[in-house]
C-alpha cells in the first residue's frame, strides 16, 4: 500500500469545496455527488461543506440533507457554524470600523458592494440584486437588498464576515487595489469581475484546523478537495489533499491526487476515495 492509499483509509473529517468542486459551471450539484457525501457521512466521516459562500447561500441540494454534515465553514472561513445548535464555533470578522472606513474611501470608486454579514448576503442597489439572483439562482435564500452598506453594518450588533467589490464601470479595479494596499488588517482576492475582501486572518484552513482541533481530529485524519486558490490554505490543514481537473495550476502542483473535473463527477470519486476499505 503505497503512502497516498494509506491516507486515504485513515479519514475522520472531509472538507469539501462548493463552488468548481461539488457544483458543475452551472452550479448544479449532481445527484452522484449528493449520495457520495452521504455514503461518506454514513461511514462515520464528518463530511464539512467548505465554501466562499455566506451559509444562508448554501447549495439548495445541500440544505435539507442534515444527515450529510452537521458543520459548515463558510464566507471563505470567516465562519464555523454547528448546524445542528445553530451556534458558530469559529469566528474571524472584519472588525466594524475597518469596514466602515474601506466603504467610505470606497464610496466614488463606482464598485458595486455586496457583504456577508451575520449569514446573509446584503447587496446595495437593485442591479446587484439581480446579478444575487442570476449567480445563485435557487440558492438565492440568504439574498437581500439594502440601500446603504455603510448604514447596514454600522446599525448591526454583527460583525462582517466578507465584503465584495464588484467592477462595474472601467477604472474600478484598479482605484479599489490602490485603497486596500493602503487598509491594515485586510487581505483580498480578485476574479475578473469583483474583488473579496476578508480579514487577513481569515482563510479556509484556519477554519479547517479550528474545526479539526475542537472535534479532536489529527491533521493525518484530515482530507479536502477543492479547485481555487482559496482553497490553498485549506490544503495546508489537510493530511490528504485532492484537486479537481478544472482546479488552478497551484493547487494541482500541491495536491497528492489529481480528480476528473466538476463536469465529469470528480467530486464523487474523491469523496468515495475516502471511505473506509
Amino acid at each position: 500500500m503505497d503512502q497516498t492509499q494509506e491516507k486515504r483509509h485513515r479519514i475522520k473529517l472531509l472538507a469539501v469545496d462548493m463552488d468548481g468542486t461539488c457544483l458543475d459551471g452551472r452550479s448544479r450539484m449532481s445527484r452522484e455527488t449528493v449520495e457520495a457525501l452521504r455514503e461518506a457521512a454514513r461511514a462515520g466521516i464528518t463530511v464539512v461543506p467548505t465554501t466562499g459562500r455566506n451559509l444562508h447561500c448554501l447549495p439548495h441540494r445541500l440544505a435539507g440533507e442534515r444527515d450529510i454534515y452537521r458543520y459548515v465553514i463558510s464566507s471563505n472561513g470567516a465562519v464555523v457554524t454547528d448546524c445542528r445548535t445553530g451556534k458558530d464555533l469559529f469566528r474571524s470578522m472584519i472588525p466594524k470600523e475597518t469596514a466602515l472606513g474601506l466603504l467610505r474611501d470606497c464610496r466614488r470608486t463606482g464598485a458595486g458592494i455586496t457583504a456577508h454579514l451575520h449569514h446573509e448576503y446584503l447587496i446595495q442597489g437593485r442591479l446587484l440584486v439581480l446579478l444575487g439572483r442570476l449567480i445563485y439562482g435557487k440558492d438565492a435564500r440568504g439574498v437581500y437588498r439594502v440601500k446603504s452598506m455603510e448604514r447596514t453594518i454600522a446599525r448591526s450588533r454583527y460583525g462582517v464576515e466578507e465584503i465584495q467589490f464588484y467592477f462595474l464601470r472601467p477604472g474600478v479595479r484598479e482605484r479599489l487595489e490602490k485603497l486596500l494596499k493602503r487598509t491594515r488588517g485586510l487581505t483580498w482576492a480578485s476574479t475578473s469581475i469583483y474583488v473579496e475582501v476578508f480579514s487577513e486572518k481569515t482563510s479556509k484552513g484556519m477554519a479547517l484546523a479550528a474545526l479539526a482541533e475542537r472535534l479532536g481530529i489529527k491533521k493525518e485524519e484530515t482530507a479536502c478537495i477543492g479547485d481555487g486558490e482559496n482553497d490553498l490554505p485549506m490544503f495546508r490543514a489537510a493530511g490528504l489533499k485532492m484537486a479537481m481537473g478544472n482546479a488552478v495550476p497551484e493547487l494541482r502542483e500541491k495536491a497528492d491526487i489529481i480528480l476528473p473535473s466538476n463536469g465529469r463527477g470528480g467530486a464523487a470519486k474523491g469523496i468515495r476515495l475516502c471511505l473506509p476499505r
